[in-house]
């Protein structure tokens, strides 16, 4: 972990001791954790700030109270909790934010229940929020079945949801990282699509029709996912079965720009709390 600078501020008589806790979804593959575990390594920090990566289920020793606990035992009286999921419709970040007492908590699919804090939480937000980044790394990972933008289309899939309030914070997200995507990318077009509800074949249908009036157009296939697995390997290749496109399979991981993400979402929530010292 590699630090910037340090920091110390007071609130009334009360130093703070800032801490970070990152948080992604968990895998019963090793590769999968190795790869996020390096992602949050290679942030860069303030100095003196602790880091914990951990996980909303799956990892054992590793889960989120596990976390907050290891934080809380070096002190720390300000906690920047990182939800490193793609989405803002995330329903588990979602039931994160309920379970930190931050937000409304509709989903209770993992039973988190309150979590035992004591530190102030200050909440981030998934990778959508920030879709230019989000965008370029997408862009790079198509690069290796990209070859004239001009004449390709691109398919950004999704996991979604189907309930109403978190599939609309799902087609916000997407439109935002698709809209950026063509936009530096120079595509034809860039069109998003989810898993949940089962959109995708509709979506490539759509993109196949408009391609139909130039003959060398071809459509490229984007997974809108954090790391590679299941969705990613066998259920996008199922739902798109029959149709002829160009697929990677990589998602956004590994990737050095989630890194970066990490380092805003944190430095973005400390910027107030004390001074820099140099």
């Amino acid at each position: 972990m590699r630090v910037l600078c340090e920091w110390k501020g007071e609130l009334g008589r009360m130093e703070r001791k800032v801490g970070v806790l990152v948080i992604s979804h968990g895998s019963r593959s090793d590769l999968w954790v190795r790869l996020v575990d390096e992602a949050v390594a290679a942030a860069e920090v303030p100095a003196g700030v602790p880091v914990v990566s951990s996980f909303l289920e799956i990892v054992e020793g590793r889960l989120i109270q596990d976390g907050i606990d290891a934080l809380e035992r070096q002190g720390v009286t300000d906690l920047v909790v990182v939800p490193l999921f793609v989405s803002a419709g995330s329903t588990h970040v979602d039931e994160i934010r309920g379970a930190f007492g931050v937000g409304q908590g509709q989903v209770q699919e993992h039973g988190l229940g309150p979590f035992r804090v004591e530190a102030r939480v200050h909440f981030g937000e998934p990778l959508d929020e920030e879709p230019e980044l989000a965008a370029r790394i997408l862009l790079d990972q198509l690069a290796a079945v990209s070859s004239d933008p001009a004449k390709e289309r691109v398919l950004l899939v999704g996991h979604g949801s189907a309930e109403d309030g978190f599939y609309r914070k799902w087609r916000e997200g997407l439109d935002r990282v698709a809209e950026r995507l063509q936009a530096i990318g120079g595509f034809a077009q860039v069109a998003g699509t989810m898993l949940l509800p089962n959109e995708a074949p509709g979506v490539m249908e759509q993109l196949l029709e408009r391609g139909k009036a130039s003959a060398d157009e071809v459509v490229l296939v984007a997974p809108f996912f954090l790391s590679e697995g299941y969705f990613t390997e066998k259920v996008i290749p199922g739902r798109l079965a029959g149709y002829t496109y160009r697929y990677s399979g990589r998602a956004m991981l590994p990737h050095p720009l989630v890194s970066r993400w990490v380092e805003r979402q944190v430095v973005g929530r400390i910027s107030g709390f004390g001074e820099r010292v140099n």
